[in-house]
């Protein structure tokens, strides 16, 4: 009897695959006029190209020699990946309706479940999305009421640096609980203390986890979810940590389902609790518990950690070009004074505007969207996409754009100033992306941007640390593009 070796028949298998690969070529496209892509390997696909820490990188280079609409592989999983403002645009803006479906991503999908407004799809999505809009403008989005309690919060946060004595700080907590505490208010119509222990806990389970979903173990679960979820490693932290969070979300939903009064709707949770009553007497299946719970999820995390961060890049960037710090203060001086800031006097503030948005521009905070898959058959620049097919939507990659950007790589306010200093829109400026599935706190972010960043220069200069002498630009592993921590120092004007 001939003992034949385990290990020696899977290789055999594989090198006979990776033969018939070579032959039949494991990339011809089943439909013709498909878009291009490299050679994918058995198996893996391409993941033996992608950037470990940074995808994006390796997405950037391949659109340069594919095109901005290419193909790749992700172990069995292939996809069409868009680049540049023009394929994003003919996508999400022209095709609308059929790039509107969010497409698989297992490491969220186990989590979601289909639940809440991000990782939502089909009727339960356009409900939670409505509802969210209208309530998010019921409880002041782009209203003064809600300016005041950015203000309120920001003289709270002046406080909280103002302790700091000028001395070297790292400001991710502080900056994540101002921010945190506007989308608190209209959750819970509630405020939390800084070094509130509950307050700490939440903004750590949402940064731990932001920072986990750029681990390249995500990459190879989301690539093989049913080999890897047996394996130890940060997709099960993950799990563990929205656990934990959704529990909370649960015992504070509960509290306020004893005291909740229909005539006197507090806050969003009040609100879909009263839903959910005339829901059930109606026979309706949206405003259950769990979407409250995972909606309430999507809303902090995405409320806190984007707005925060772009905040965050932006004192970076004033204390690496001092001299654009100090333009923006100028403008500051003459347009507001010492008064409080308010929407009302961005459009008097060219300057201002347009730093802001070269933040948020060289920020890059949203590399990409949800994943979406394509509803109906379409033909997007020339090529042939049928229905079904996944697409990785590089929303970044607008604005690095050569075609709009004059100078992609650098910081450079004149993309959004004419010749004569005047502010001027950018149609690739698309941060909160575009489409059925723009940024429903679109309106909040930029109303909080604006009022904490002009507020705190108004009352800081932020300056490198004794010692230190340049910034580091290169970005923290992440979910989102944040920069790595760093320490600042702010130094009162007045």
């Amino acid at each position: 009897m001939v003992f034949i070796d385990p290990v020696s028949i899977v290789l055999s298998i594989i090198l006979c695959l990776c033969l018939i690969s070579i032959i039949y070529g494991w990339n011809r496209n089943v439909y013709k006029n498909f878009p291009p892509g490299p050679m994918p390997l058995p198996f893996i696909g391409h993941l033996h190209l992608i950037n470990k820490y940074e995808p994006f990188k390796t997405f950037m280079e391949l659109s340069e020699k594919y095109g901005p609409v290419f193909s790749i592989q992700l172990g069995t999983k292939r996809f069409v990946v868009l680049c540049g403002y023009e394929a994003l645009k003919e996508a999400l803006v022209n095709n609308a309706d059929e790039f509107s479906w969010r497409g698989e991503m297992p490491i969220f999908d186990e989590v979601a479940k289909g639940h809440g407004v991000i990782f939502a799809n089909g009727e339960n999505w356009k409900v939670m999305r409505r509802f969210t809009l209208s309530t998010l403008r019921d409880f002041g989005m782009g209203k003064k009421s809600l300016e005041e309690k950015v203000n309120e919060e920001s003289d709270s946060l002046i406080q909280k640096i103002e302790s700091f004595s000028g001395q070297p700080f790292e400001n991710t907590v502080t900056m994540n609980a101002a921010v945190a505490n506007i989308i608190v208010s209209i959750l819970l119509d509630h405020r939390y203390d800084y070094e509130d222990p509950v307050f700490l806990r939440l903004m750590k389970i949402v940064n731990d986890n932001i920072k986990l979903l750029g681990h390249p173990m995500i990459t190879l679960y989301n690539a093989y979810p049913s080999l890897i979820r047996w394996i130890p490693g940060v997709h099960k932290t993950i799990t563990k940590n929205v656990n934990e969070y959704h529990n909370f979300i649960r015992e504070t939903f509960a509290k306020q389902k004893e005291q909740l009064d229909a005539n006197d709707q507090r806050n969003l949770i009040d609100v879909f609790l009263v839903k959910q009553q005339e829901e059930k007497k109606a026979n309706g299946k949206y405003f259950s518990n769990e979407n409250l719970v995972h909606l309430v999820s999507d809303l902090f995390g995405a409320g806190m950690e984007t707005t925060s961060t772009t905040l965050r890049w932006g004192f970076l960037i004033m204390m690496k070009y001092p001299e654009i710090q100090k333009n923006v203060q100028n403008e500051i001086e003459k347009v507001i004074g010492s008064a409080q800031p308010q929407m009302e006097h961005r459009k008097k503030m060219p300057y201002t505007d347009a730093v802001i948005h070269e933040i948020q521009r060289f920020g890059k905070i949203a590399i990409t969207t949800s994943p979406r898959e394509i509803t109906h058959d379409v033909v997007l620049k020339g090529y042939f996409l049928p229905k079904g097919t996944n697409v990785l939507l590089m929303l970044a990659s607008a604005l690095k754009d050569k075609d709009y950007f004059e100078k992609p790589d650098e910081f450079y306010p004149q993309h959004f100033l004419d010749s004569e200093g005047n502010f001027v829109k950018n149609d690739a400026f698309i941060p909160f992306s575009v489409g059925r599935r723009v940024c429903a706190g679109e309106n909040l972010a930029k109303m909080e941007i604006f009022l904490f960043f002009t507020r705190l220069l108004q009352k800081f200069t932020f300056q490198l640390p004794p010692g230190v002498s340049d910034v580091d630009f290169s970005p923290a592993v992440g979910l989102t593009r944040g920069p790595k921590p760093y320490l600042m120092c702010a130094v009162p004007r007045y």
